[in-house]
């Protein structure tokens, strides 16, 4: 009985939080609340934090893909050089 309120009670916060939070964690927070639904209580940190590692960026996708989207930037501009160039709109 108490492990079942326990579990609900951990299920709700987890729903509040999850309607607070935005894009792909919330997806994860979800199933995480499922997965604690179906664990024990003891099991919430740990499938908590590996939800939101499972979510987060590490330094160097970051670092990536702040050089892929100079590139990208980069490539548009010199396009839009030869176009002005050519006597064309951006």
């Amino acid at each position: 009985m108490i492990r079942s309120t326990s579990r609900m009670i951990s299920l709700a916060a987890l729903v509040g939080a999850a309607l607070m939070l935005q894009g792909c964690l919330v997806g994860a927070v979800v199933g995480t609340g499922a997965a604690v639904v179906g664990g024990t209580v003891k099991a919430t940190g740990a499938v908590l934090g590996a939800g939101v590692d499972a979510v987060t960026t590490s330094d160097e996708e970051t670092r990536l893909k702040r050089e892929r989207e100079q590139r990208d930037w980069e490539r548009e501009q010199r396009r839009c050089e030869q176009r002005r160039a050519s006597g064309r709109d951006c």
